[in-house]
Parts: C-alpha cells; sequence; structure tokens
C-alpha cells in the first residue's frame, strides 16, 4: 500500500510538472517568443528597391518630368539589354541632383536584448512603416536629410509590449515622434551616383523621448534605378534620452542600450 501511495504520489508530481512546463511553453510561444525580423542590410533594402523600380517606373518618369529619364525607363527590355553600359551613365549626373522622399518598404525600428523569466535571453523588435523623410542632393552632395516616424505605430511580436511602450520606456502616448535632421552636409564618394554601393556616416540631430541630441550613424546606401536605397543601425543609451527600461513581472532584465534602425526608399 505505501509502495502503491508512492507512486501515485511521483505520478501526480510528474503529472503537475508536466503541466507546469506545458503552460510555460504555451505563454512562451502565444506571448513571449521572439519572433525578430533580422537586422537591417543593404543587400535587402536594394531588393525592396529593386521590385518598387520596376512596379513603379511610368509614375516616377511622370513625375520626374526628365526627357532623360524617359528613354531609361521605358520598358524592362531596355533595364535588361542597356543596364550595365547605358543606364548607369545616364544615371550619374542627371538624375541624382533634387528632391528625393521615402515611399513604401520604409521602416524604423528597434531592437532589444531582454531576459525574460523561464525563458532567458530574447531579442524584442518592433518597426513602423509609418516614416516621412525627406532628402535632397546637389551634385554629389546630400544638402538636407529629415526623417520623423511615428512611434505609435510600432509593432512588435508582442501585443502587449507594444502597449507597455505607450506608457514605459518611450512613452509614445507622451513622446509619439522621433525625428532626424543632418547638420552635416554629405559628400558623396566616387560611383556613388553610378550606382556602386558605399558607406558613409551621416551626423546630425536626433530628436527620441523629448530629448534631442546629436548624433553620428554609419550607412550604407546605392542608387538603383530611379530609387535611393538607405540602411543604417546605431546603438541607443537610454540614460542619454532620459528613457527607463521597462519593466513586467515576466521580465527579469533589458540591457540599457538599444538598437535604432531604418531602411528608407527615397524616389522623387
Amino acid at each position: 500500500m505505501i509502495v502503491d501511495r508512492r507512486r501515485r504520489g511521483l505520478v501526480f508530481v510528474g503529472g503537475g510538472m508536466a503541466v507546469a512546463a506545458i503552460a510555460v511553453f504555451a505563454v512562451w510561444w502565444f506571448l513571449l517568443r521572439s519572433d525578430a525580423p533580422p537586422a537591417v542590410s543593404l543587400d535587402q533594402a536594394v531588393g525592396a528597391a529593386t521590385s518598387t523600380t520596376r512596379a513603379g517606373t511610368p509614375d516616377t518618369t511622370a513625375i520626374d518630368g526628365d526627357p532623360a529619364t524617359t528613354t531609361t525607363t521605358e520598358p524592362t527590355a531596355t533595364t535588361d539589354a542597356g543596364a550595365d553600359t547605358t543606364a548607369a551613365p545616364d544615371t550619374a549626373g542627371t538624375s541624382v541632383t533634387g528632391t528625393w522622399t521615402s515611399g513604401d518598404d520604409s521602416f524604423l525600428g528597434y531592437r532589444v536584448e531582454e531576459e525574460l523569466a523561464g525563458i532567458g535571453l530574447t531579442t524584442a523588435a518592433g518597426r513602423t512603416s509609418d516614416v516621412a523623410g525627406t532628402l535632397v542632393v546637389d551634385g554629389a552632395t546630400v544638402v538636407s536629410v529629415t526623417i520623423e516616424a511615428n512611434l505609435q505605430t510600432l509593432r512588435s511580436d508582442s501585443s502587449r509590449r507594444d502597449g507597455a511602450l505607450r506608457r514605459q520606456a518611450l512613452e509614445t502616448d507622451a513622446f509619439p515622434t522621433a525625428t532626424f535632421v543632418l547638420t552635416r552636409p554629405i559628400d558623396l564618394p566616387a560611383g556613388a551616383t553610378n550606382g556602386d554601393p558605399f558607406t558613409i556616416d551621416a551626423t546630425g540631430e536626433l530628436t527620441l523621448h523629448g530629448v534631442t541630441r546629436e548624433i553620428t550613424i554609419p550607412i550604407a546606401a546605392q542608387l538603383v534605378g530611379d530609387v535611393i536605397a538607405v540602411v543604417g543601425s546605431t546603438e541607443i543609451v537610454f540614460a542619454d534620452y532620459d528613457i527607463d527600461r521597462p519593466s513586467a513581472a515576466v521580465v527579469l532584465s533589458v540591457e540599457d542600450v538599444g538598437i535604432m534602425e531604418f531602411q528608407l526608399l527615397f524616389s522623387r
């Protein structure tokens, strides 16, 4: 009888542990599991820019109104047959100067390392496509850049995290927008206006959480047809912007540094 009781007790304990394990897994899978997207990359941006160029070529030509541009954006046959020999020279020196605005497939986001109870280390990441950007180029110099993002539309893989950010950390209810304004012109390197990829620093004023600080962001960019693809990422020290680390029962710790990242596709 004693042996049977012990067996029943072990079965009960084992069953309870199994139920607890299933509950923890369910919470992780449905609420806390990290499905963070990959970090931004120029390759991904160029891929998006290529599809944007193919889909939007006629409209862009109409807006531009440049006869020289019209001959290079006719059909795909021109792009396939002449891109390597004629399209790049036609683009250089004629279609870069002007005002460019960000469009589809542009986004700004964050990623932060956090430790969750019963889960361990994971990456919290959120993005918003509600981004308005303007870039002004004069010859081979970027003279002006202004970016504004609506942080209230940041979305991650957890609605609970998104809701918490409205009241904690970024406090998007009180500070709904983030802006970046270029303060130093950028001299484009040789080959940039021919469609060669390049990396360079962009220095400007970042306003986040109601605090404005000068910041230098390393970026990568490439002219792809009639689209300028730009990506960048930089560390943001929360204390520099008076941002308190978020807290929750399941969150054991959060890094005091996050990554701000963006993909911007500019067209005229």
